[in-house]
């Protein structure tokens, strides 16, 4: 039998061929470890067939987790903009910020960097005859910044921002650091905006083993005016000492597994600790109610969602 970890483990890695490793190598051998990589032109095999630009709205894969009513085990989501309870709703928010990480190309690949001026526009339906529209533009060449926005005004939501990319090589990863921040609003709820920072991107085995594309440090979600906030971890497998000591050791939580999540929720005046997300990002993840200290509830399953796809 095939288990979501088997399932996982192939789609997050790649085994290069002889000739394409043979390519990477070369390349490789001419960069310095904390060498900016956006101006190397990469190889076709290690790029996804899309844009930066239309990556973005993986993001956005799941509408119905912030805009729909729906049951989760005995925990009941109504539209999170017309939920009365601020907590209630930057759990929601929190919620559907995860969702959507699971969304990726088989393999470790990386989008095409758009040239400046390009644009990318879609457009959503949804069950409710409701709609979105979502537009993306590349602003800035170098350093490469992209900007969007996604609305659906009949369900009072904005979603907008922008997503500046650094890639570093490190060695036998490299790096790519989201910096950027994206913004949900709720144009019924004046002064309410959720501010996300996104986590790294890291592709391992570059140089030696089996390439793999974790997920890796700190990302947050913060509502100001609620004075509340989410600290997540996304936790990576241990690497190599070399990367470790890498100019950027701030980043990375070690684990033993990957693509796991750790993270709470809490008063951000006060620190005082209200919920706590486990689990992995890939697969399922739970939410605790500490302040009622309750059991855990499922708080997503991608493997319900990937079949409705």
């Amino acid at each position: 039998n095939i288990t979501m970890a088997d399932e996982e483990n192939s789609n997050d890695t790649e085994v290069l061929d002889e000739e394409p490793r043979s390519i990477l190598l070369g390349l490789i051998s001419q960069l310095r470890k904390g060498m900016d990589l956006h101006r190397v032109t990469l190889p076709t095999f290690v790029l996804e067939p899309r844009s930066m630009l239309e990556r973005i709205t993986d993001f956005m894969s799941h509408p119905e987790l912030i805009i729909s009513n729906e049951m989760i085990d005995v925990l009941i989501y109504i539209s999170v903009s017309k939920q009365e309870d601020p907590l209630k709703r930057f759990v929601n928010v929190v919620r559907y910020y995860i969702s959507g990480w699971h969304i990726k190309p088989k393999g470790v690949k990386k989008p095409y960097n758009p040239v400046l001026g390009e644009f990318f526009r879609a457009r959503w339906q949804f069950p409710d005859n409701t709609e979105a529209c979502f537009v993306a533009e590349q602003v800035s060449h170098h350093p490469p910044i992209s900007a969007y926005y996604y609305a659906s005004p009949e369900n009072n939501l904005i979603i907008c921002g922008d997503i500046r990319p650094k890639s570093r090589f490190l060695g036998n990863s490299a790096a790519t650091l989201m910096q950027g921040e994206s913004k949900i609003i709720f144009t019924n709820r004046p002064g309410e905006i959720y501010r996300i920072e996104m986590p790294n991107v890291y592709a391992r085995g570059i140089l030696f083993g089996r390439m793999v594309m974790e997920l890796g440090d700190n990302s947050t979600v913060r509502c100001e005016k609620n004075d509340l906030i989410c600290e997540l971890e996304f936790r990576t497998k241990a690497c190599s000492c070399l990367e470790i000591n890498f100019a950027y050791s701030n980043f990375g939580f070690f684990t033993g597994a990957y693509n796991s999540i750790y993270g709470k929720i809490k008063r951000e005046s006060t620190g005082e600790a209200l919920y706590e997300i486990t689990g992995k990002w890939s697969d399922i993840m739970y939410i605790k109610d500490l302040e009622a200290k309750r059991k855990c509830y499922l708080v997503f399953r991608i493997r319900r969602y990937i079949q409705r796809l």
